[in-house]
């Protein structure tokens, strides 16, 4: 079963996501600039978020030595933690400089890897380690290649998945049950410079300003697209225990809230760019391949009678009108649009038709009826949740 989720955003003016040079960043689609932001990016505002946090269960550091190291008590065993890591072929990174000794970490605090595994997984390797009084490094080494390797029944990581490869560590891949597109502009858009000073609240002789820049930004209506694969994601939670088909559930609920509620945090001190989505379909499927949508855009929204975000939502809806009477419809297919602001239609020989026939006002409305869809009670799932403290 696919869930695909479909959004129209439009951001007022800002910088949500920078390039190497500090700009907005940018790709070529149908000929044209359009603002971009990266999947990367949406992907951890989403994880990284307070309203994903019951469901955060993943840990990506370089610190997992120190992060074992700090949880034992009564021992100095930094250095062996990290040759413990090292057997497992997460070697410590040596700093050129030694970093205090106030805050307990060492020169060689970090491994030359990132890695992605479980706030359980860390708890466990402490306690082997502390009650571990007769085991060999060899032997904790192993036991800790096994908790990395098989420790990954948490939302976050059986979306997104993970690649490590150690050289050392088997069976250490995580398939992802989700895909994110970049989010790509409707339409057109070029990034803007904004020249600004900071001025002196005490001025002297000098009338001038105390401090001149410049920086980059841009203003757009955004299309977003994610597929869920919930064969995938069920398979991935298995080690979760009975309940792990619940917890897929409130994954995938919980989800929807976060994409429709959660912004990049990218100068948001600067543009304050909170602007949530106006329109958000959802598609679920039994079987079939995911597909995007955003080919309704290749030729670019242009401002004309309509707004942009209407404009863009009638593009959405005559191409997916299209590709219906092409390749047939999804089995169901929710749209949702505040106060139903916007509606999901088309018109043909002069007859408005609607493309959807649920329709929600409220967020609160669709979640629930979504969740309703893959077989599961919002309210019910929702109990089922992980320990989110992660360190």
């Amino acid at each position: 079963m696919l869930i695909e989720i479909h959004a129209i955003q439009n951001h007022s003016p800002a910088n949500l996501n920078r390039d190497d040079l500090g700009a907005p960043k940018t790709c070529y689609f149908g000929g044209v600039l359009r603002s971009r932001i990266s999947s990367q990016c949406i992907k951890r505002s989403i994880r990284m978020s307070d309203e994903f946090k019951e469901l955060l269960g993943g840990v990506r550091t370089r610190q997992i030595a120190r992060l074992v190291a700090n949880k034992i008590t009564g021992k100095d065993v930094q250095k062996r933690v990290e040759g413990i890591f090292s057997k497992c072929g997460l070697e410590p990174k040596k700093s050129k400089q030694p970093t205090s000794e106030e805050d307990g970490l060492t020169s060689a605090d970090k491994s030359k890897m990132l890695v992605y595994t479980t706030s359980k997984a860390i708890e466990d390797m402490a306690r082997i380690l502390q009650n571990g009084e007769g085991l060999s490094d060899d032997k904790l080494a192993e036991q800790f290649g096994q908790l990395i390797s098989e420790c990954i029944a948490v939302p976050d990581m059986a979306l997104c998945g993970r690649m490590l490869e150690t050289g050392v560590l088997k069976n250490t891949t995580v398939e992802a049950s989700l895909q994110v597109a970049h989010a790509i502009s409707t339409h057109e858009a070029r990034p803007e410079v904004d020249y600004f000073v900071a001025a002196d609240d005490i001025p002297g002789d000098d009338a001038g300003a105390g401090y001149v820049d410049e920086a980059m930004f841009s203003s757009a209506c955004f299309y977003k697209y994610f597929s869920i694969h919930w064969e995938t994601l069920v398979d991935n939670l298995k080690g979760y225990g009975e309940n792990h088909e619940k917890l897929a559930a409130h994954t995938v609920g919980s989800f929807i809230r976060c994409l429709a509620m959660v912004n990049p945090t990218g100068k948001q001190n600067s543009f304050a760019a909170h602007n949530p989505p106006d329109g958000i379909l959802v598609e679920i499927k039994d079987k079939g391949t995911p597909v995007n949508y955003a080919n309704a855009f290749a030729s670019p929204v242009v401002q004309g009678e309509r707004d942009i975000i209407s404009q863009s939502i009638a593009q959405l809806g005559q191409y997916i009108y299209d590709l219906d009477n092409g390749y047939g419809k999804p089995n169901e297919r929710f749209w949702f649009s505040p106060n139903l602001r916007y509606p999901l239609t088309v018109v043909e020989n002069e007859r408005e038709i609607d493309i959807t026939e649920n329709k929600f006002t409220s967020l609160n409305e669709l979640v629930p009826s979504v969740v309703k869809a893959i077989g599961y009670d919002w309210a019910e799932v929702q109990k089922v949740v992980v320990n989110s403290e992660a360190t």
